[in-house]
C-alpha cells in the first residue's frame, strides 16, 4: 500500500503572503469567504502538543495575529478558528471570517450550504498589505 504525499508539505497550500522560519500563511481562494487564511506549520507534524511551548506561542500568535487583522480590515460578524487535520494531518489553522448572511452561518463552512450568495467584494490588496504589515511587526518583537 502506499501513502500519499502530504498536500501540505508539496505546496504551499493557498496563495502564499507570508513565510517565516516555522510557518507560512496563505490565502484560500474561497469566494464566500474573502479573507479566509490558513497558518500552516513549515514542518510535518499533526498536534500542536508536538511543538516546544516557544513555537506553540508563536504560532498562536501568528493566528491571532490574523484574525486581529481580518476583522479591523473585514468586519465580519465573526472569526472562527479551526485545526482540524483530520484530513490533511499536519498542522494548520483556518482563520475564516464568517458574516450572518454567508452561505453556511451559522454551520461550519464545511457543512452543506444554507443559501446561495453572491462573492462577497472585498480589497484583497489592501488586505494583504495590512496582513503582511501585521505579520512583520509580530515577527520583529520575538
Amino acid at each position: 500500500m502506499t501513502t500519499q504525499p502530504c498536500p501540505l508539505c508539496t505546496s504551499h497550500g493557498g496563495e502564499l503572503l507570508w513565510q517565516s522560519a516555522l510557518y507560512r500563511v496563505v490565502m484560500v481562494d474561497e469566494p464566500g469567504y474573502p479573507g479566509f487564511c490558513r497558518v500552516i506549520l513549515n514542518r510535518h507534524i499533526a498536534e500542536m502538543t508536538e511543538l516546544p511551548g516557544v513555537e506553540r506561542a508563536a504560532l498562536m500568535n501568528a493566528v491571532w495575529a490574523i484574525e486581529e487583522v481580518l476583522l479591523s480590515e473585514l468586519g465580519p460578524d465573526k472569526i472562527n478558528l479551526a485545526s482540524l487535520g483530520n484530513v490533511v494531518p499536519h498542522l494548520h489553522w483556518h482563520v475564516i471570517p464568517r458574516w450572518r448572511d454567508d452561505p453556511h452561518f451559522p454551520a461550519p463552512i464545511w457543512a452543506t450550504p444554507a443559501r446561495d450568495v453572491s462573492p462577497r467584494p472585498a480589497d484583497l490588496t489592501r488586505l494583504k498589505a495590512a496582513l503582511a504589515s501585521k505579520l512583520l511587526m509580530l515577527e520583529s518583537q520575538g
